[in-house]
């Protein structure tokens, strides 16, 4: 038999399991999931969608073709905008649709330091020509003085004791505190001269920690933190017996998925870093119960299948950062975690087993959830923090019950719920609820001016409501079996328009309108005009439909 790689197909049976129920730790604070999907409740209703305004589905290659031609002409396009001789563009991405629109992502850089807050996206048409601009900020750099009064080591000083304020353990800085451009939410809109320091370490909870803290250079105030590290044949425990892919090598197989980017799922065995990657010699993977170790290694590596097949399939997406590259899995993450997170510097998920190490950390919802921060962090890339924060969590809530949805799972079937299965609050309840985020005493149902001052898991209860009500509309109905009732901040009702549709226009605004400083309002603007680009202006059903859900959570007025 060859030693080279075999991809395989498995599947496994599974077996019930009675498990009593736990005391969760406090939140799981980085993992909310949400979305929503189109229902025979509620069918989608409107004008088809403009299929020239789609992505187009790009090969790796075709990407890095793409990519480099961006990089040839950065010089002309930094001039055609307006930008100062000291302003310099970095190609971060490319999206090209099917009528020959592409959209490149750039982040900048004014006199050789990086410009937090002043990346954009430029749309040009076939012929080259610039269309439209989403930026970051609108502040112009020309003139501004880069010198500095406060050392590097104060900064880093400051950034350790934020860390420490939060409870971080084995804290220290990643690496050295660099001299950056800040332009979010200045005063005025003036940049401002700063330093970023970066602490790594273990949050409180033991949840690895990348703390950016940014630092005033001239007066030495702390203008923001955020944290990246963003808290998303096999018997799996909560989809029953599904296919998996595999890999075989001699007589043994491995959980490398060969048809998707070579996605790997190892097991960390308790520990917090390496990990062994799942071998075995009979391509059958666990038992649906949590004491074989395999059984969370199936869940994990058949919810990142699901997810890159969703994001292939409805969005034309081939991968996390559209270059064919299959991320990593990593379960069994310490003792009694009761969390899930992404990581980019890992390019990896990692999942907790729960309280007792009884309830893995590892359903579709969660998968999806955190595989979509590494989507997110390959376009959008909305800062962790204030309303940007709440914001990116939302769309990985968004994109999980997506993913949900689509998979039609018998033993997982979508719903507007959020890890209904993975019961972390030990009372069989769910961590959210998309149709009225209030339900867990802490989420927001709608927008307020203090909206950018709530954790970003609550925060983002207004995009969530959003899309539910965009997807499903609102008052009384089941789906799938779960009752749900939306109510509207303006007691209007809303009608949805299917969360395929719904789905579509988050995408592309995520990809071709947002970017590190969208708020809610911005995030209106964008899902308007991916909607108006989608299915035919301001006139359509679903672009009306949009706007009239934006106001049921109070951003905006109807039309």
């Amino acid at each position: 038999m060859s030693n080279s790689p075999t991809p395989r197909r498995r599947s496994a049976r599974r077996r019930t399991t009675a498990i009593g129920t736990f005391t969760a730790v406090a939140a799981l604070l980085g993992m909310a999931v949400q979305a929503g999907t189109a229902s025979a409740d509620n069918p989608a209703s409107g004008t088809k969608v403009d299929t020239g305004a789609l992505p187009m589905k790009l090969s790796p290659s075709q990407r890095a073709e793409l990519i480099r031609e961006a990089d040839t002409s950065t010089a002309a396009t930094a001039t055609t905008l307006g930008l100062s001789a000291k302003e310099k563009l970095v190609v971060r991405d490319v999206v090209k649709d099917r009528d020959g629109t592409t959209h490149t992502r750039y982040e900048r850089t004014y006199a050789g330091l990086p410009v937090l807050g002043g990346d954009m996206v430029v749309a040009t048409d076939k012929s080259g020509k610039v269309t439209d601009v989403n930026r970051a900020s609108k502040a112009k750099l020309a003139g501004t003085d880069t010198g500095a009064e406060v050392k590097p080591a104060a900064a880093e000083k400051q950034a350790l004791g934020a860390a420490k304020s939060e409870k971080s353990t084995k804290t220290k800085a990643s690496q050295e505190p660099r001299k950056v451009v800040w332009l979010v939410d200045t005063k005025g809109g003036a940049p401002v001269i700063a330093y970023e320091t970066v602490i790594g370490g273990l949050q409180k909870d033991g949840t690895p920690n990348e703390l950016h803290v940014i630092t005033d250079a001239v007066t030495g105030k702390k203008l923001r933190q955020w944290q990246a590290v963003h808290n998303g044949t096999g018997n799996t425990m909560y989809s029953g017996q599904v296919t998996l892919g595999t890999a075989q090598s001699g007589s043994q197989y491995t959980l490398s998925d060969t048809q998707r980017g070579n996605h790997r799922t190892y097991n960390l065995n308790r520990g917090t870093s390496g990990g062994t990657l799942f071998t075995g010699p009979d391509d059958v993977w666990g038992n649906g119960q949590p004491s074989n170790a395999e059984t969370a290694g199936a869940d994990a590596h058949y919810g990142a299948a699901l997810t890159w097949d969703y994001y292939k399939g409805v969005h034309g997406r081939n991968g996390i950062r559209n270059d064919g590259v299959g991320a990593t899995s990593r379960v069994h993450y310490g003792n009694n975690y009761s969390n899930a997170f992404w990581q980019n510097g890992c390019f990896c998920m990692t999942y907790g087993d729960g309280a007792g190490n009884a309830k893995p950390l590892t359903s579709i919802d969660v998968a999806a959830h955190e595989m979509t921060h590494g989507v997110t962090s390959a376009t959008g890339n909305m800062q962790y923090s204030r309303e940007p924060g709440g914001l990116n969590e939302a769309t990985s809530d968004i994109f999980a019950a997506a993913v949900e949805f689509n998979a039609k799972n018998p033993s997982d079937v979508g719903d507007y719920l959020v890890g209904e299965k993975i019961d972390i609050r030990g009372n069989g309840t769910p961590l959210r609820y998309m149709d009225k985020p209030s339900k867990d005493g802490r989420s927001l149902d709608n927008w307020s001016s203090s909206a950018g001052n709530v954790d970003v898991h609550y925060s983002s209860g207004i995009a969530n409501h959003f899309f539910y009500l965009l997807s499903e509309g609102s008052g009384k109905k089941v789906v799938n079996g779960v009752s749900y009732d939306s109510p509207t901040y303006d007691n209007k009702p809303v009608t949805g328009i299917g969360i395929d549709k719904a789905a579509k226009i988050w995408f592309r605004a995520l990809t071709t309108k947002f970017n590190t400083t969208t708020n809610y309002a911005a995030a209106r603007t964008g899902t308007l005009a991916a909607a108006s680009e989608l299915f035919g202006g301001t006139a359509s059903a679903e672009y009306k439909a949009v706007a009239n859900a934006w106001a049921a959570v109070n951003v905006g007025s109807r039309p």
